[in-house]
């Protein structure tokens, strides 16, 4: 260890005790208690950084049920999903479905009558916690009539917790 006692000079690296902790024996910046505790703390801050670097922005959020929807993956899609989900038409405010259970059915049932199920982002715009999608979607319900919606999916804390749906006048 380096600078042990009372030494004015550091006997490891042979610069003056910046730091003098008595029986500890970390005194100064070379020293390899010191380093360690250096490389600790660096590593924690790198860890820290990572760990909050890794949770999904609301677009992931979205785009990764867009891949679990056109693969037809239910729990896949349902892992984005809040319990609390709600889903309204845009033009009435009326709410169309409610609740985790509610959606997993509606989608469990879409996803088995819909083997050639696909939808396609014409555009995407991102804001705040909000994610627009203008889709192009086939295949719903063995239809060969393409759908073209406008979904909002408002994300919060990794999950989807309400998608309004804007559809064409017809």
């Amino acid at each position: 260890m380096c600078c042990r006692g009372r030494n004015l000079w550091c006997p490891y690296c042979r610069k003056e005790n910046i730091f003098y902790s008595g029986s500890t024996g970390i005194d100064c910046y070379d020293s390899y208690p010191f380093q360690m505790m250096k490389t600790v703390v660096v590593l924690s801050l790198i860890l820290t950084t990572i760990s909050v670097s890794a949770q999904m922005s609301p677009e992931e959020v979205v785009q990764k049920q867009l891949e679990t929807y056109n693969n037809r993956d239910i729990e896949g899609f349902m892992s984005v999903i809040d319990m609390n989900i709600t889903m309204r038409d845009f033009s009435s405010g009326k709410v169309t479905l409610e609740g985790y259970d509610a959606c997993k059915k509606v989608y469990a049932d879409l996803f088995a009558t819909s083997p050639k199920l696909h939808s396609k982002i014409l555009t995407r715009t991102v804001f705040d916690n909000k994610v627009i999608d203008h889709e192009y979607i086939t295949g719903r319900k063995g239809s060969d009539t393409p759908i073209e919606l406008v979904l909002i999916y408002e994300v919060n804390g990794e999950k989807i917790t309400k998608i309004s749906v804007l559809r064409k006048q017809e």
